[in-house]
């Protein structure tokens, strides 16, 4: 997430330069209007729904999978990680060996590679086995995510770019909060082995909608790459990775312990309904960004961080108060729904046309380091602390994030 972002997570995305189509670059007459390819972007936010359910499903299944694999619930946890383990390992890597592949092609391998996955994660009582299966789902999703965003933002005109990414986007906040319940209550009924092998069935449907629904696009000439290191010296791309590091890293000490935040407050029985209502926030925050992202990187980018400051301070000092625990959470979600999409803009905006896959994969690579950090720091805060000491480890990170977006006016998240 993505994770995560996580994010986590993961937490997809690029912008280079290709041969440009009648379609994609023609002025629209006075009788048309641009519109956004729906399928297309629907086949893609399905694709992000698939990366993200893939890395938490686990979560809601560890006691039957941990019985079926022979190893105790903390072990089989680590299925979580190494997904994690797998994506920001090989996520610039893989976006650098594969930049000159046609970007349609790219994704099929990398759907159908969590197809693979899943489905020997299914079948596998090997703990070893599972182990290396989730690792390759993490590639994956490592390279899923390098190049979703920016393949939704070049199906869309120049001026809906912002409402294609939010679309596409929308897969994270559905899968948390549907996604997981939902995969869970399948486990709990037909097995969990059932749920995976639920996920490969609705990832061969996508396989074949990717291959009908959404254009393809030529990848990047050798000549025309440009190297990680020196994209990291192009202004506001090194705001924009900090950003994403430390904002990431503050949402998920929080969201990683969520269900032992509210079980100490009493509140362990109605952790579904919290996330219900942070999911339904996020949807609506998607919503938002996507209309206004094109103009208003800036101001949305401070926007959500004083709101996820807001729902913190809120879980500090009013968490006795279950109306106000409610209130943080939809305000949480209306904070953080748009946050991918506001962090991917901003670095396929900063990278430019040269940098922005180099960019990309490393705003991927450093969402899901700072959602595995998030969930040990969460460990050790919870151990040493308590988890009330949640809400003021996120408001203690949320300071830098907002000095730095404050300080980047005119590269990383520009005025205007």
């Amino acid at each position: 997430m993505p994770d995560t972002t996580p994010h986590p997570t993961a937490t997809h995305i690029h912008a280079h330069a290709h041969t440009p189509t009648p379609t994609s670059t023609s002025a629209p007459t006075p009788t048309q209007t641009p519109k956004l390819p729906l399928p297309a972007l629907l086949a893609l936010a399905t694709a992000v729904f698939i990366t993200s359910l893939t890395e938490t499903l686990p979560a809601g299944l560890l006691p039957a999978m941990s019985g079926a694999l022979g190893v105790s619930e903390s072990a089989t946890g680590q299925t979580v990680t190494v997904y994690a383990v797998g994506t920001f390992l090989t996520a610039i890597p893989l976006t650098a060996a594969t930049t000159a592949w046609n970007r349609r092609r790219l994704l099929l391998t990398a759907m159908a590679a969590f197809a693979v996955a899943n489905t020997v994660t299914a079948l596998s009582s090997s703990y070893a086995l599972t182990m290396t299966a989730r690792f390759v789902a993490g590639v994956a999703a490592g390279l899923a995510w390098a190049l979703l965003a920016g393949h939704a933002r070049r199906l869309a005109p120049p001026n809906l770019e912002g409402k294609a990414l939010a679309i596409a986007m929308a897969g994270i906040p559905v899968a948390l909060s549907l996604g997981v319940p939902a995969g869970t209550f399948l486990g709990s009924a037909l097995g969990w082995r059932t749920a995976f092998l639920a996920m490969t069935a609705l990832t061969v449907v996508l396989l074949g909608w990717i291959r009908l629904a959404v254009p393809d696009h030529p990848g990047q000439a050798r000549s025309a790459r440009t190297p990680m290191r020196h994209a990291l010296r192009v202004p506001g791309v090194s705001a924009v990775l900090t950003v994403t590091l430390v904002l990431v890293l503050a949402h998920t000490i929080l969201y990683a312990y969520i269900a032992t935040f509210l079980d100490d407050l009493g509140l362990g029985g109605s952790t579904d309904v919290v996330l219900l209502v942070f999911g339904a926030a996020s949807l609506l925050s998607i919503w938002i960004v996507g209309a206004l992202v094109h103009r208003r990187l800036r101001a949305l980018t401070l926007a959500g961080t004083v709101l996820i400051a807001v729902a913190a301070a809120a879980l500090a000092l009013l968490a006795d108060s279950t109306p106000a625990v409610y209130a943080a959470a939809a305000l949480w979600g209306l904070g953080w729904g748009g946050i991918p999409t506001l962090l991917q803009t901003a670095a396929g905006r900063a990278g430019g046309e040269e940098a922005a896959d180099a960019a990309q994969a490393m705003l991927v690579t450093l969402w899901n380091v700072a959602m595995a950090v998030g969930g040990v720091a969460g460990g050790v805060l919870l151990d040493l602390a308590g988890s009330g000491s949640f809400p003021w480890a996120v408001l203690l990170l949320l300071a830098p994030v907002l000095a730095v977006v404050t300080a980047s006016r005119r590269h990383g998240f520009p005025t205007t």
